[in-house]
């Protein structure tokens, strides 16, 4: 079931936020791209810098690069990849899904896996163009709740 994107805002707090995101079906990745930005900059966020790619397999290296800077709270990583006849949407998708996993573990920079692989265009519109589904403010929350918990882990104050 699809779960609508709660209406509480996120806590402000600052942190440098960078956003990976895909040009590949791009009316719904800049969606998500918008409700990211949107939402980091309304909680305060000292620096929101987006970085676009080609496609969602290009993601991960872009994400891995970003980490190896150190100096971003939270790197959101948007894309959309429909399924089609064959099985590549599902390639790319376990693939992207592997290296994220990867470089947010390598790393210890906490890393938003929003890049969807969605059966069809409905699914895309319902995750993306919908303000009470859309991933991308999701993705800003979850990004801003990590650099909430890093920032504690590193000051050893736990809740």
């Amino acid at each position: 079931m699809l779960k609508k994107v709660s209406k509480r805002k996120a806590k402000a707090g600052g942190g440098c936020f960078a956003i990976v995101a895909s040009r590949y079906n791009a009316k719904y990745v800049d969606a998500m791209l918008r409700a990211a930005k949107r939402e980091l900059t309304d909680v305060g966020a000292e620096e929101v810098r987006v970085l676009r790619v080609p496609g969602a397999y290009e993601v991960p290296v872009v994400a891995a690069a970003l980490a190896r800077q150190k100096r971003w709270s939270a790197i959101i990583c948007l894309g959309v990849i429909l399924r089609g006849a064959t099985t590549h949407a599902q390639h790319i998708g376990e693939a992207v899904s592997n290296e994220l996993a990867r470089v947010a573990m390598e790393s210890g920079v906490p890393v938003i896996h929003e890049v969807l692989l969605l059966e069809n265009e409905k699914q895309a519109k319902e995750r993306c163009l919908a303000g009470k589904f859309n991933r991308g403010l999701e993705a800003a929350r979850t990004a801003l709740e990590m650099a909430r918990v890093m920032r504690s882990l590193a000051h050893n104050q736990y809740e």
